[in-house]
């Protein structure tokens, strides 16, 4: 276990108070029965009747809504974060899936909003969204009207929404639960812990965490396995009976991107995998190994300054960062720090990982990170503050216009990563050391762009495998991992038969189907935006500010069409990658 003391993480937990006072808050359960109530009221003062609305009745539909849902978003971010950190726990458990069945219902109450306003004529409804009155809802509205060609009927709504607490939901807190309570190796160690060790520079240390890690997977692999292909078998059949076209369309449909747009950024990377041989095949040379394993991918090159880094020192490094951008965003980030909106340290039965969390309008994000004091986690925590950032600027929105499509939420989170690293490689005076940090970066970015769009691959298989074969073995399951990443790892590593199962662990693939590529979608665009702030200089911090704190009243194509991009234009994409290729043939050109 992570010795939080000597890390000064000890402290550094989150205080949930602003949401509630802890699980027997009677606050909690006043807007538990004030859910089901507001619930139950809308639909019999409003079904039936959206499409006779004018704009002053809808917008008080809307509103209502809007307040309703904040309310549920409250309780949900507060079980989900309590639960998150004692995922053993039962009673936090039971809460959580106390309101999620509240939703559920909830869902099953409203439902009628969504199904009558899709079934508004085209005519009337933009009639509707050119009234002033309407202007704050205008593209929520719009959007939503997006899935129109993919709604059932009201009877299947409503029973898709009554079985939403067994159904995805559940089978994602079965794998929560899993995970968070799975010890790995001799030590009993937690799954963060283990895949620390993927960066020792002791390569006898990689390899024993490396088979820590297969060996504890391999113990529950017939659970891991069945979640995987129930889990891909309920997508397939809700895309069946929404009509989407593929696995993928529902995602870029989300994230308001053509497929179009999708399928262009995959092919760009894909075509630039000989990027990532040339730079494994780089490494081996300094690391002065005959071979490249899986478990050497992420061995530190010699040089990188390998001291423990306090949780102060991290917050130093990325406050000063983050205020040489911007002092705004640095203001906003301090908070995090100052407020206990962050919970850092590693403990028994917290999950691993890391994320930012938005709750309401009313009250801020909270950060989680498993901090050990490395410089990823320095990363890790400007990464995960980035979103933060975005999270509380866009907050000005409201609830509705405030959520960011996931591809946008991305680029605030790998900017601020940027930003950090900047600022550190300018501090680095000697050569060998500013060359082990150049590498970390780049595979940094490799984990980000590379990586996603191969792990993207490797769910495209799986669910096509789902559809066209039926219930997938572990051993297809691995055989798709094992093909995605060794296309992009060509022959530069070599891939064991042990790394094939892998593919279990990694959340994004149940919670998010098709989630991974907006990371690369995010890394590229970020690449693209800060070269513009290199040129650009302070002029360019207003606009980047403003595109966070739009948050997602637009569509990603408006909300970038102050920076000149078209993301169905290859070349755009090319743009990016054509960066990252650049830094490896400095790097290159410093080792030769």
């Amino acid at each position: 276990m992570a010795d939080n003391e000597l890390l000064g993480t000890r402290q550094v937990v989150w205080n949930l108070d602003d949401l509630y006072h802890g699980p027997d808050d009677p606050a909690l359960r006043l807007d538990m029965d004030r859910v089901r109530d507001r619930a139950a009221g809308l639909a019999v003062a409003y079904r039936g009747r959206v499409g006779s609305l004018d704009a002053e009745g809808l917008l008080a539909l809307v509103t209502a809504l809007e307040e309703l849902d904040s309310l549920l978003t409250r309780l949900a971010a507060f079980a989900f974060l309590h639960f998150i950190v004692r995922t053993g726990d039962a009673a936090a458990s039971a809460l959580l899936q106390q309101v999620e069945e509240l939703s559920a219902g909830a869902g099953r109450e409203t439902v009628f909003f969504r199904l009558e306003w899709n079934q508004v004529g085209e005519e009337r409804a933009r009639t509707l969204l050119d009234s002033p009155v309407l202007s704050r809802y205008r593209h929520y509205l719009a959007a939503m009207r997006r899935f129109a060609p993919h709604q059932l009927s009201r009877a299947e709504e409503e029973l898709l929404q009554e079985l939403g607490p067994v159904g995805r939901s559940a089978w994602n807190v079965l794998f929560e639960k899993l995970m968070g309570r799975m010890r790995f190796g001799d030590a009993g160690r937690s799954e963060e812990e283990v895949l620390a060790d993927l960066y020792s520079g002791e390569r006898d240390v990689r390899a024993r965490a490396a088979d820590e890690l297969t060996h504890g997977l391999r113990q529950h692999l017939h659970i891991l396995t069945h979640i995987f292909n129930t889990l891909a078998a309920e997508k397939m059949i809700s895309d069946r009976l929404r009509r989407f076209d593929s696995w993928i369309s529902s995602m870029n449909l989300e994230n308001e991107l053509s497929d179009r747009a999708v399928e262009t950024l995959v092919a760009a990377v894909q075509e630039r995998y000989s990027t990532v041989h040339r730079y494994y095949r780089l490494k081996r040379r300094l690391l002065d190994l005959d071979e490249l394993y899986d478990y050497d991918r992420y061995a530190p090159v010699p040089g990188l300054d390998g001291s423990v880094i306090t949780w102060d020192e991290c917050r130093r490094i990325v406050l000063d960062s983050f205020a040489g951008f911007s002092p705004r965003m640095a203001e906003v980030a301090e908070r995090f720090f100052r407020e206990d909106w962050i919970h850092a340290p590693v403990l028994e039965g917290k999950r691993g990982g890391a994320f930012a969390h938005p709750c309401v309008p009313q009250v801020h994000p909270y950060v989680m990170v498993n901090y050990l004091g490395n410089l990823r986690d320095v990363s890790t925590v400007a990464h995960e503050l980035g979103h933060g950032v975005h999270q509380y600027l866009a907050a000005e929105q409201g609830l509705y216009n405030g959520d960011t499509p996931l591809v946008l939420a991305e680029t605030a989170s790998v900017f601020a990563e940027l930003l950090v690293f900047r600022a550190q490689l300018d501090l680095i005076r000697d050569p060998a050391g500013r060359r082990a940090f150049i590498c970390q970066k780049l595979e940094s970015i490799f984990a980000t762009v590379f990586r996603q769009v191969a792990m993207n691959r490797f769910e495209d298989a799986m669910h096509t495998g789902r559809r066209q074969q039926g219930e997938l073995s572990a051993d297809q399951l691995s055989a798709y991992w094992l093909s995605t990443q060794s296309a992009m790892f060509g022959d530069s590593v070599t891939l064991r038969e042990d790394y094939g199962i892998w593919w279990s662990y990694i959340p994004h693939f149940l919670g998010t189907p098709g989630y991974v590529y907006s990371y690369a979608f995010g890394e590229l665009l970020v690449l693209a935006l800060y070269s513009r702030y290199l040129e650009q200089g302070e002029s360019f911090v207003d606009s980047y500010l403003q595109l966070l704190t739009a948050g997602g009243s637009r569509s990603p194509a408006e909300l970038l069409t102050p920076f000149a991009i078209d993301l169905e234009d290859p070349a755009f994409w090319q743009g990016g990658l054509d960066v990252i290729d650049r830094m490896l043939a400095d790097l290159e050109r410093e080792c030769d």
